[in-house]
């Protein structure tokens, strides 16, 4: 991406969040020992709160144990060691991608969900008809049956169709790469477009969050930022932003989503005087 378009989106950002961004802009390239340490903690809180948010229940001290010194504590299932591990894998793919600076494809989201996932299981679902049964979530692919939530209030709501899926998904992409190539819109804004556009879709039978989330991100390091961490306490704040979203207005998730990329310019900051603790919470190792 050339430097007027990096430009542009930090121009587009709300004065205070655009100055933490030139801030950390003007102080690259960071000595590599704070850049490696800033990186790590990134990592951590990433993988930590973005799996906590799907129901993972490894401790911020355990995931700090296994992604960092490659070591396991406390009684979990050994799946939940492997999404753990896998979303640090696609992490990584997520970071060189913005390094190398190539366009997005949906190959590269469908790489990203087969990783975190891991492998296929059998998850409890219904039939049509509401009975119990059985389906099996194959990691990397689109979903091949109807998909729908219970809302907060009680309605059914069906995510995009599987015959539609295709379609809307190449759009989604299209559209990305354009938006980057050619910047018409503010940073948050596409950032919340393109939560919102994907959440609709939910074009995976699982990891979808996770996805939308590493795919927010790689558009932030694409323009040289960092990573944003949704924090897994704001999960219910987070859950209802992007009902608002879903009822047309963007305005709640687009201020969410600055905070949590303010957060993370912060840390930076900190980083750059070498600043930064890779177990802030003091969480047992």
């Amino acid at each position: 991406m050339d430097t007027a378009n990096r430009e542009h989106w930090i121009d587009s950002l709300p004065a205070e969040l655009a100055e933490l961004a030139r801030r950390w802009r003007a102080a690259q390239p960071l000595p590599e020992p704070n850049l490696r340490r800033l990186w790590q903690r990134l990592r951590v809180e990433w993988n930590y709160h973005s799996n906590h948010l799907e129901g993972n229940t490894l401790t911020y001290g355990e995931t700090l144990l296994l992604l960092i010194h490659g070591r396991t504590r406390g009684e979990h299932l050994i799946r939940e060691y492997e999404e753990m591990r896998g979303h640090d894998v696609a992490i990584e793919l997520v970071r060189s991608h913005a390094l190398e600076d190539r366009p997005f494809t949906e190959g590269d989201l469908r790489d990203w969900n087969r990783i975190v996932l891991k492998e296929g299981f059998w998850r409890a679902a219904q039939t049509p008809e509401g009975e119990p049964t059985r389906r099996w979530i194959e990691p990397g692919r689109y979903r091949t049956q109807p998909n729908h939530v219970i809302t907060a209030a009680g309605e059914l709501f069906q995510f995009a169709s599987p015959e539609e899926t295709p379609a809307r998904m190449a759009a989604l992409v299209h559209g990305l790469r354009e938006s980057l190539a050619a910047p018409r819109t503010d940073l948050l804004a596409l950032l919340a477009k393109l939560h919102h556009d994907f959440t609709l879709i939910h074009p995976f039978d699982d990891g979808n969050g996770r996805v939308v989330r590493l795919l927010l991100n790689a558009v932030l390091l694409r323009v040289g930022l960092l990573p944003l961490v949704i924090r897994s306490p704001d999960r219910r704040r987070y859950l209802d932003v992007i009902a608002q979203s879903d009822a047309g207005d963007a305005a709640p998730l687009k201020q969410f989503l600055g905070e949590s990329l303010r957060w993370s310019l912060e840390l930076g900051l900190s980083a750059v005087q070498g600043m930064v603790e890779l177990n802030p919470y003091a969480d047992p190792v």
